[in-house]
């Protein structure tokens, strides 16, 4: 294959991960309207987000997978993989950014959220003793320098979010790290698409035994239905979907650059539809968060090389 037909294949390749991102920025704005504007309680919307996502995503994973749809339990370690990763990665990351959004705005959150690979890093310094690399540090100080603008505006003295909000969203930062490595023995010897659907369909069981989504429902409107479909479709299913696809024409790390795409298609929403005010100093903190996350995978992808 010729140089020029592998730069196309690249390219359309960055270009459907791009078009997920885009999708997943669309989902947190939404996602905000839902929280702030509709005023719909979180256990309700996780409730139902989950329970019909995952029934959605087994259907087509049966479609394309057929039995091997349920090899994730033929396995014990997979199992077991599987079902943390429903817990403490899939419905925890899920209840905090909801709240997260809630309390502060979408922009903020998704932000917070972004540091997921700064906090999977801290954890293997921590707690297996693994030795920091120096794009590691660099990235960190980066990352807290671009944390405190964005959530300072440059006044030091006072907060631009409620502190609420800052806790759920390095929560959402903590449980999207969880969210990230606990699937990977399961994702390891089952198509993604399959472990993603069982996590959201056991999230979507556990929050319902909790909050059945039929039970003393919101007041159903079209912009409600409309919103929900909107965060089902462009918040899991065809952003995977397109990830998945992105990956048979770009490397795995080029791919996942495109994920900063994300926090800036939220903040010009924000910014657009809810008339979110941002200076320069909290411009410069998203582009500071960016350049750390992206120098933390460079990093370690040049380690891997």
């Amino acid at each position: 294959m010729d140089n020029g037909n592998v730069s196309r294949r690249v390219l359309k390749g960055i270009g459907w991960a791009a078009l997920a991102s885009v999708m997943w920025g669309i989902s947190g704005t939404t996602l905000q309207l839902i929280s702030q504007n509709l005023a719909i309680p979180a256990t309700w919307m996780l409730s139902t987000r989950t329970l019909i996502t995952g029934v959605i995503l087994l259907v087509i994973s049966f479609i394309l997978y057929g039995r091997r749809t349920f090899d994730v339990f033929k396995s014990k370690d997979t199992a077991i993989s599987v079902v943390t990763y429903a817990i403490f990665g899939l419905m925890l990351n899920l209840l905090t950014f909801y709240y997260a959004v809630q309390t502060g705005n979408a922009s903020a959150a998704t932000i917070l959220q972004y540091l997921s690979p700064l906090f999977i890093v801290m954890g293997n310094v921590i707690f297996l003793r693994q030795r920091p690399l120096r794009s590691d540090i660099i990235a960190f100080v980066l990352a807290l320098v671009g944390v405190v603008l964005c959530i300072t505006r440059g006044d030091l003295h006072s907060l631009a979010l409620p502190v609420t909000s800052l806790l759920w969203g390095l929560g959402s930062g903590i449980t999207a790290a969880f969210y990230i490595v606990l699937p990977r023995r399961a994702a390891a010897k089952n198509p993604p698409l399959v472990v993603l659907g069982w996590g959201t369909m056991i999230a979507g069981v556990l929050f319902n035994l909790y909050r059945p989504m039929w039970v003393n429902p919101p007041h159903i409107s079209t912009t409600l239905v409309l919103s929900v479909g909107t965060v089902i479709l462009f918040g899991t299913i065809l952003p995977f979907g397109l990830l998945l696809h992105a990956s048979n024409f770009a490397p795995s790390d080029v791919v996942s650059i495109m994920d900063a795409l994300q926090p800036i298609v939220t903040s010009i929403l924000s910014v657009i539809f809810f008339h979110l005010f941002m200076n320069w100093v909290e411009i410069t903190g998203i582009i500071l968060v960016l350049l750390a996350i992206y120098l933390l995978q460079d990093g370690r992808r040049r380690i891997k090389i």
